[in-house]
């Protein structure tokens, strides 16, 4: 089977990373990623005006693209980049809005005139297939949402909220207006850049149509999917950077008057990353056929297959490439230092390695 990917392909990911090359270097990157918005305004409408928003989404939902390896392919280049913008709102968004038939929803979204955020997350601790705390009751003609949601990510800057509640029916989801009446966002800087909020919605009234997904597990199992894709390919992506970087260190870092990467011991460490790395690459390739070709269970035993190895490689890579450049590893001022934050905090975002593991044993016997 071939994995090379396309003309289209390696086109979009050639002019996404010149353009970020050009427009979000690592200073202004940081610059933007740990400052008031924690991402660049200009950078997302230029990003969308390239059209690479829309090649996360199908032509039917709007979109030109929206395959496993179109998702692979731009989360790749922000990883390589460190990319703050809010490109997996857009896509989480997106692709439960899609699975719940409201695919009309997503013009601006792609267009990037309209910036979203997923709050499905709850500061209680609860099972997958729990209740959520948060809840929905009529009122009227229309709902009135009680609850709160932890760890949204941009959710200052969000427009629109996609909130997930518990029903009489069951979980469904909401689109909520981030300024509408009894929505209360405290926003904090994250550790890799970007900023997140704690959300609390008290006595939240909306219109019955705000309702666009009446069985919200079904679409959230869709956000999941795309997310994980996208959070393992970004992952390759940075740890690609962090491998080049180490690489091109040992070369010109020099000890007793040679290079230090000629010192057997180090070669073997380095070696052991390439590996790894390549490890890696094949995993997220597995999960991005999966999501194109699987359902179910097996779709989703191979994401969290590609989750799991991008967590555990990505471990191995920040720590020998700190460890094998010394103490300016850990500095502020060499990009190194924020990738390997970026790298380690992927590994936390939607279930780290040992939930995944524990998730790809339980598919297996499920099987």
């Amino acid at each position: 089977m071939d994995f090379q990917h396309s003309e289209d392909r390696r086109m979009l990911a050639d002019t996404l990373r010149r353009f970020l090359a050009e427009q979000a270097p690592v200073d202004r990157r940081n610059a933007a990623a740990y400052g008031d918005s924690g991402y660049s305004p200009a950078v997302w409408q230029g990003l969308a005006e390239l059209g690479v928003i829309g090649a996360l989404f199908p032509e039917a939902a709007g979109g030109f693209g929206g395959s496993g390896f179109d998702i692979m392919v731009v989360f790749e280049e922000i990883g390589r980049a460190l990319s703050v913008e809010p490109f997996l709102g857009a896509l989480t968004v997106g692709h439960a809005l899609a699975a719940g038939r409201r695919a009309d929803l997503l013009e601006p979204i792609i267009a990037g005139t309209s910036i979203v955020a997923l709050a499905d997350a709850e500061p209680q601790d609860r099972g997958p297939d729990a209740p959520y705390a948060t809840r929905a009751t009529p009122d009227g003609d229309g709902w009135r949402i009680d609850g709160a949601k932890a760890v949204v990510a941009q959710a200052e800057a969000a427009a629109l909220l996609l909130v997930s509640a518990q029903t009489v029916d069951g979980a469904s989801l909401f689109l909520v207006p981030s300024d509408a009446a009894g929505v209360s966002i405290q926003g904090y800087a994250n550790v890799d850049g970007g900023r997140s909020g704690e959300v609390r919605l008290s006595g939240v009234t909306l219109t019955a149509d705000a309702r666009v997904a009446a069985d919200g597990r079904a679409a959230l199992a869709a956000a999941e999917a795309a997310a994980l894709l996208a959070l393992s390919a970004e992952a390759l992506g940075a740890m690609e950077v962090a491998k080049a970087m180490t690489i091109e260190y040992l070369r010109t870092r020099k000890q007793f008057g040679v290079p230090i990467g000629k010192f057997q011991a180090l070669q073997h460490r380095i070696a052991t990353v390439l590996l790894e790395v390549e490890q890696a690459r094949s995993a997220v390739i597995n999960a991005a056929d999966a999501f194109d070709h699987d359902q179910g269970a097996d779709r989703d035993r191979r994401l969290s297959a590609a989750k799991y190895t991008v967590g555990a490689t990505g471990q191995l890579v920040a720590e020998e490439a700190i460890q094998l450049h010394g103490g300016i590893g850990m500095t502020w001022e060499l990009p190194l230092s924020h990738y390997a934050k970026r790298i380690t905090m992927i590994d936390h975002q939607m279930g780290d390695q040992d939930q995944h593991l524990q998730r790809y044993i339980a598919l297996g016997r499920a099987a």
